[in-house]
């Protein structure tokens, strides 16, 4: 057994592909190994910003021999076929092997010394790296066959134990020698095997652990603060980036002037962080102060004041340009930047960023007027709708795109808007992703789900929704989002009514428009004959004018019925997927959103978390198979009863009635206890599971449903459902069809899995 040690050195490798490159180099070397038959015992990787290295502990010396075997063609086998399979392995036919009638060709292969496949494996893996963006370098970069490498590779390390593992790519051969720091080391470092790399170089001033620079970055910034007496603003992505910078990192306290602190938080810290990857400072207090902590990637003689001050002085023009903008964008007001959002578009089909301003500020006072967003004041969540686009065209926002939103929120409080509506221009993008902060202020509310809902509806009304993996206009995280305010906020919104309703300002494009005559008309024929016949109503009347209809109006059709059908699935989809990151069973949401009508998402979660809540109980758990074993029964009879004996199923019947009558039949054959008991449990719980549900109790539901367990226990213990006698046979199926039925107002059984 030996250690094997691999080291790449390079030019500068950017700091953000140096964490996927210790992946790829590991996954590439272990692949090499397996072809030829070997495995380490282990393998580690590292990066500096000048080297992409490996350690292999444990590799064999040499590979073991095998026999590899075909099959070829059995005796007897039409010449051809021979022939055939002689050329495939370049044997004579006397060297084949026969065993049960078949030949095989067996071929020994010697084993391998594991310098020589490593020899053949460096170059080509060398040459199959994966990097983001490389180059090529040098006369031979001329060929488009020449090596490319992330940035110029100077030289390869390759030792098998003490041994060098012979080994060249154009003209770069391996060896044993590396380079350690830029400043601090000079001349060639001599490395002896693998066990002596990291500490010659880190002789040689490089460390080349990246987790010893990042904690060696993170506790030197944090003392740096505490020696000034303030308080380090955690940053672990800052940390990682500046040790993908350094291979002997120094943190250094710096200061600026504090008149720069006039400029909001966020921009000093964004200014300090994207430009110079600064970590900033608070008080005691948690206030930003003028202070900031740079990492150098060397121990200067001066105690670090030259670079101390270098830093100081570019960071103070960073500040400088990002104070201008700030006084700047305060001069003009808000709703005069938003006249500009006229010039910018958001989509050919869906108009200006300001036609989605207005349907956004008309839908924003919707949510308020109807009291979906209780507490939000229309006037409010309509004028800060109308400014929370704003400061996209502001310079700070041209110069930080990170913080539109946020700049407005500044912008309209310094401008003298109400703290209800600069909070709401400033947080209405949330939630951007998973982990973010759900707005629960109500005039935040109601436009954050105005402003998504308009995003929904304006892409499926031109029927461009996602597919695959593609969703450009990022359709999926709206869908996620929009349900999460819906949940957080237990907003009761009827998602099939708004989306609809709003589709008006999505496609009204004239005061003409043929849509917009349409749309008067729909809630009210909608009302009284349905959402389909609306629909169908509007194509026919389309179709029989000599009006050429608007795209608009075909788009208001495909809104009525199947857009806001397919709007709503995709709602459901991406409800289902959010859920269960939750721990909610998807097929429970499908057994309750498959009943229909449930697009009141807060009513819908409630219910589902009922239901799973009770199938996870022995109760549940029984009539989940007593409700399977019935549909089972009703689905091989092919007839459903229901239709049969309505008034068995409805649950009223008189004492002379038909029900009854088979019933006393069954009673004086001795076979009616099972069918009494149901029948009086089922009287029992239809009417309180029904008015449960009304109430959204659906707990009480569940376990007015739970008192069925037992009848249809005893049901399909001592009867027999297919007796000889129809008239019988017709009234057991008749009270499973009941008993199915007062399950499905619950949920559909059907789609639960167990």
């Amino acid at each position: 057994m030996a250690d094997f040690l691999l080291e790449l050195l390079s030019e500068e490798i950017p700091a953000r592909m140096q964490a996927k490159a210790k992946e790829d180099l590991a996954r590439l070397f272990n692949d090499a190994l397996a072809k030829a038959g070997l495995a380490a015992q282990s393998v580690e990787t590292f990066a500096t910003p000048r080297r992409l290295a490996l350690i292999a502990k444990g590799l064999p010396l040499a590979t073991e021999a095998v026999s590899e075997e075909t099959k070829g063609p059995k005796v007897g086998a039409p010449p051809q076929a021979m022939e055939g399979f002689l050329r495939k392995t370049g044997l004579t036919q006397d060297q084949l092997v026969e065993r049960d009638g078949v030949y095989f060709a067996v071929v020994e292969k010697p084993g391998r010394n594991t310098a020589d496949v490593l020899g053949e494996a460096i170059p080509a893996i060398i040459r199959a790296f994966p990097w983001p963006k490389s180059q090529r370098w040098g006369a031979a970069s001329i060929s488009t066959e020449s090596l490319r490498w992330v940035r110029p590779l100077q030289g390869i390390i390759a030792l098998l134990g003490n041994d060098i593992v012979p080994c060249a790519i154009d003209g770069i051969e391996s060896g044993r020698h590396s380079m350690g720091h830029r400043f601090h080391s000079s001349g060639r470092i001599e490395i002896a095997n693998a066990d002596a790399y990291v500490e010659a170089l880190r002789a040689a001033h490089v460390i080349v652990h990246f987790s010893e620079r990042c904690a060696l970055i993170r506790d030197g910034a944090k003392a740096a603060a505490e020696a000034a007496g303030l308080v380090l603003v955690d940053d672990e992505g800052l940390v990682a980036e500046n040790a993908g910078l350094t291979e002997w990192p120094v943190p250094m306290l710096g200061r600026f002037d504090p008149a720069y602190l006039e400029v909001p938080e966020e921009v000093i810290q964004l200014t300090a962080r994207v430009n110079q990857k600064y970590f900033v400072c608070h008080d005691r207090n948690g206030k930003l102060t003028n202070a900031f902590v740079c990492t150098a990637n060397i121990v200067a003689k001066d105690g670090g004041a030259a670079i101390v001050a270098g830093n100081e002085k570019v960071l103070a023009a960073r500040l400088s340009d990002a104070k201008f903008f700030w006084e700047q964008d305060l001069k003009v007001p808000l709703d005069e930047q938003a006249k500009k959002l006229a010039q910018i578009t958001f989509h050919e089909k869906l108009g200006t960023v300001a036609d989605k301003v207005e349907r956004v500020a008309k839908l924003a006072r919707w949510l308020a007027e109807e009291g979906i967003v209780k507490g939000a004041n229309a006037d409010e969540a309509e004028r800060a709708a109308r400014l929370c686009k704003a400061d996209l065209v502001t310079g700070m926002v041209g110069e930080f795109p990170e913080l539109q939103g946020l700049m407005g929120g500044y912008y309209a409080r310094a401008q003298g808007e109400s703290d209800a509506i600069a909070d709401a221009v400033r947080d209405h993008y949330k939630p951007v992703g998973q982990g973010d902060d759900v707005p629960t202020a109500p005039v935040t509310v109601a436009v954050s789900l105005a402003d998504k809902l308009d995003t929904l509806v304006g892409f499926f009304a031109y029927e461009m929704k996602p597919t695959g993996s593609k969703d450009p206009f990022a359709l999926r995280r709206a869908a996620i989002a929009a349900a999460s305010i819906i949940l957080e906020n237990n907003l009761r919104l009827k998602l099939g009514n708004s989306l609809f309703q709003h589709a008006k300002a999505v496609l009204e494009r004239s005061e003409k428009s043929l849509a917009r005559l349409a749309m008067e008309q729909f809630p009210t024929f909608e009302a009284i004959f349905g959402k389909q016949a609306a629909s169908d109503a509007f194509v026919l009347a389309l179709s029989s004018t000599s009006i050429t209809p608007h795209d608009e109006a075909k788009k208001l059709i495909f809104m009525a019925g199947e857009g806001t059908k397919s709007l709503l699935d995709f709602f459901a989809d991406r409800f289902k997927a959010q859920q269960r990151e939750s721990g909610i069973r998807h097929d429970l949401i499908d057994a309750v959103f498959s009943l229909g009508g449930k697009d009141d998402l807060v009513r819908l979660l409630a219910q589902v978390k009922a239901l799973q809540n009770f199938v996870t109980t022995d109760e549940g758990a029984n009539l989940l198979a007593g409700y399977k074993r019935a549909a089972n029964i009703l689905k091989q009879s092919g007839d459903d009863q229901s239709t049969r004996h309505p008034e068995l199923v409805s649950g009223s019947y008189s004492a002379d009635g038909e029900d009854t009558k088979m019933l006393k039949q069954v009673q004086h054959d001795g076979l009616g206890e099972g069918e009494a008991l149901l029948l009086t449990a089922l009287d029992a719980a239809e009417p309180k599971a029904a008015a449960a549900i009304e109430a959204e109790d659906f707990e009480g539901a569940m376990t007015a449903l739970a008192t069925l367990r037992a009848p249809i226990d005893a049901f399909f213990e001592g009867v027999m459902v297919n007796d000889p006698d129809p008239a019988i046979r017709a009234f057991r199926l008749g009270l499973l069809t009941r008993f199915r039925d007062a399950v499905h107002h619950v949920a559909d059984f059907t789609k639960i899995e167990g």
